[in-house]
C-alpha cells in the first residue's frame, strides 16, 4: 500500500508551511493545546526537523547581526 492509500480522506496532507508555522509558534512558546494536537497529527516529522534547524540558524544569525549593529553604534 502506498502512503496515499493509508491516509484517511479527511486528514489533510502534511505541508512544509504548516511545519514552519508550528516551529515558529514553538520558538515563541505560545500555542493553544487544541492546535498543538492538530499539528502533531498532521505534520511530517522530517519537515519539523528541517524547519527547526532553519529557524535556529535564522535566530542565531539574526542575534549576531543585532549585536554587531548595536556594538557599532
Amino acid at each position: 500500500m502506498s502512503d496515499e492509500e493509508t491516509r484517511s480522506p479527511d486528514r489533510p496532507k502534511a505541508s512544509f508551511f504548516r511545519s514552519v508555522k508550528m516551529v515558529a509558534w514553538s520558538f515563541l512558546g505560545i500555542r493553544k493545546n487544541s492546535e498543538y494536537k492538530d499539528d502533531l497529527a498532521q505534520v511530517n516529522p522530517f519537515h519539523v526537523i528541517i524547519a527547526g534547524l532553519l529557524g535556529a540558524i535564522l535566530m542565531v544569525v539574526g542575534l549576531i547581526v543585532l549585536v554587531k549593529w548595536v556594538v557599532a553604534s
